[in-house]
């Protein structure tokens, strides 16, 4: 080995710190948020005693906060780069956010320039009914990625043409940091980082069979956290998904409290909410028999990292031994990939359907009682969760900070379980024993709380706001970084 190189001692021993970081913060994190709306509440209070609030030292989600729905004073010129469109519903979580978020935010008027790949195989989907909406198209690199030259002299061109843009928005590393830092005015949303993913390597490393080979991933995300720490400052505004992650971004990658802002993800209200008669429908279309007591729900990708193996060994075990549920519970899987066919092979509870559309996926929802996420990944905020809570939907999913700081924020709104075959079963018991009457009341508090925070138009608000922001030198002082709260009588 060269002597330059660390040893790979020392990266265990980096590896055991971030380890204990990851812990002590998710701990506290989980502390915060089961009192979250708590100290919302009382912050309120405090916060009347003042004349505004400077947005950009904001800690909480911007969530919290409530903003004008009426049109905006001043309409914004926008660039967006995101790596791919959503098409139809294959696309993941960080497209389905840049599709919900910038077609809201055109429909309220503003001028929205994607730069994103062209898709291979398909037409690109057309909104001839927003007329602020344009796409610059490139062809993608051999990865899948933004070809970064040819979309930097789009963006130049169309920058240079008539008006400037206002502000620029990245998902992710749509845009290089080697091409944003020098933009003042952009801001970058964070759907993961790879502090957060440290959890979810330990979580594989637990769940590894003693068959398979040890995974390494942990000493080389290490590696990748340090890079990261190193070029997220070359990103003028950074926007965190999560709680947690905006906890993240401001002590471990120390990126100064005014360039960090939490904006919880949000989910279309207009799609996604209670419709007895459409999930009753999609129970009789798909063959539900009526003395089933209990209908889960799961949906996503099937893979291995979103804790399909775990679920189905847990639902593996409790449809052998206890023939009381499994005549009273069946389970709805929607989504692709290689665990649908294990599903399959556990018989007639379940059933897996495939991957839905979005009007699908309403009923879908409408049709189950509670919304399963046994997802081992341990960054980002799952919009498969809140599509299911705007739906009146209890949830339950995997005990990892950005759910339990964000999402599943105490009993009362869904259920928890650590990432292990013995607590998921566990939970899946109580949910049986507590009943149709119980999620129906957890559902419908839950549905509260999300009209309040997870909503599309509440995101867009917020985004919009930030936008209006940062779009303006401070010396200009239009005030869009003051809020004034409103009086609490």
């Amino acid at each position: 080995m060269a002597k330059d190189q660390p040893s790979s001692s020392r990266f265990r021993y980096l590896c055991y710190i971030l380890v204990y970081l990851s812990t002590f913060s998710s701990i506290t994190f989980i502390y915060w948020s089961y009192s979250s709306d708590f100290h919302v509440e009382n912050m309120f209070r405090d916060e009347q005693q003042q004349l505004s609030i400077d947005l950009l030292s904001y800690r909480s989600a911007w969530n919290h906060l409530s903003f004008p729905s009426t049109p905006p004073q001043k309409l914004l010129k926008i660039a967006l780069f995101v790596k791919k469109w959503a098409i139809k519903g294959r696309a993941g979580g960080l497209e389905r956010h840049a599709l919900t978020l910038h077609l809201a935010l055109a429909k309220r008027g503003h001028e929205l320039h994607v730069f994103t790949t062209s898709p291979p195989n398909t037409s690109f989907p057309e909104y001839p009914m927003i007329k602020s909406l344009f796409f610059h198209l490139t062809k993608p690199t051999a990865a899948g990625y933004l070809d970064q030259a040819s979309v930097w002299n789009q963006f130049v061109k169309e920058n240079s043409t008539g008006k400037p843009f206002d502000v620029v928005h990245t998902e992710s590393v749509g845009l290089r940091y080697t091409r944003s830092r020098n933009i003042s005015n952009l801001a970058v949303s964070w759907h993961g980082i790879a502090y957060e993913t440290i959890h979810t390597d330990i979580i594989q490393e637990l769940l590894r069979s003693p068959e398979d080979s040890q995974n390494h991933a942990m000493t080389e995300r290490v590696t990748k956290v340090v890079e990261e720490v190193k070029f997220f400052p070359s990103y003028a505004h950074h926007v965190a998904t999560s709680d947690h992650a905006g906890d993240i971004l401001r002590r471990i990658y120390m990126i100064p409290e005014e360039r960090v802002h939490v904006i919880l993800n949000g989910i279309d209200e207009e799609i996604f909410k209670p419709d007895f008669d459409m999930g009753n429908d999609f129970k009789k279309k798909v063959g539900i028999l009526d003395s089933k007591k209990l209908v889960l729900g799961i949906a996503g990708r099937l893979v291995k990292d979103k804790g399909h193996p775990l679920m189905h060994e847990a639902l593996k075990q409790i449809l052998l031994e206890n023939s009381t549920f499994r005549d009273d519970v069946i389970v709805l899987v929607a989504g692709d990939g290689p665990w649908g066919s294990r599903y399959e092979d556990l018989g007639t509870n379940l059933l897996v359907l495939g991957p839905l559309e979005q009007a699908q996926l309403a009923s879908f929802y409408n049709a189950i009682d509670i919304f399963v996420n046994p997802t081992l990944r341990a960054q980002g905020l799952d919009h498969t969760l809140l599509e299911a809570i705007l739906s009146g939907k209890p949830v339950m999913a995997t005990k990892v900070a950005s759910i339990t700081g964000s999402v599943i924020v105490g009993e009362e709104v869904g259920y928890t379980f650590s990432p292990t075959v013995s607590s998921l079963k566990e939970s899946l018991y109580k949910v049986w024993k507590d009943g149709k009457q119980n999620l129906q009341q957890k559902g419908e508090l839950s549905r509260q709380r999300g009209l309040t925070l997870f909503t599309a138009t509440k995101m867009a608000a917020c985004y919009e706001r930030l936008f209006q922001c940062i779009s303006y030198d401070e010396k200009q002082n239009h005030g869009y970084c003051l809020y004034k709260p409103r009086p609490v009588h």
